[in-house]
């Protein structure tokens, strides 16, 4: 019997967000990783898309896997749509990110935004938030791209 649970493990840990466990800083580290990097320590990708830009140059090329999504420019990830990041998970309510996030954050309306400092490029943390007001989507990105 503890030999069938041993097989079926690795089976579980595929299916499991990769963000579990993971701090920010890690979480971060994301951002300027690159695409041969990434599969190196998650795997294959469950899914790759194409997502159209406002222009055709801002067409990206989309790792997707549980948990996260890596958007690609050449062979660096710029930009992670995430679930949970610095106390903020897709659901909280604005008045909840925006206590958890700090003065740093400026709330925009239908997102907030709030720089990330000490890093070796800019980064920007970015918190969609739905017509109800709760958070629909995160994002770590480099704005210089």
């Amino acid at each position: 019997m503890p030999l069938l649970f041993l097989l079926n493990l690795p089976l579980w840990a595929q299916n499991h967000p990769i963000y579990t466990g993971l701090d920010a800083d890690e979480q971060l580290a994301f951002v300027g990783m690159m695409m041969a990097d990434l599969i190196e320590r998650f795997g294959s990708p469950r899914s790759v898309l194409a997502e159209r830009g406002n222009e055709a140059w801002q067409d990206d090329v989309v790792f997707q896997y549980n948990g996260a999504d890596f958007y690609l420019y050449r062979d660096r990830i710029w930009q992670v749509k995430i679930a949970s990041t610095h106390g903020v998970s897709n659901g909280d309510t604005r008045a909840s990110v925006l206590l958890v996030l700090g003065n740093t954050a400026e709330d925009r309306g239908d997102h907030i935004l709030m720089p990330i400092n000490g890093r070796d490029w800019p980064l920007m943390l970015r918190v969609n938030l739905n017509s109800t007001g709760r958070v629909s989507a995160i994002y770590l990105y480099r704005p210089d791209f």
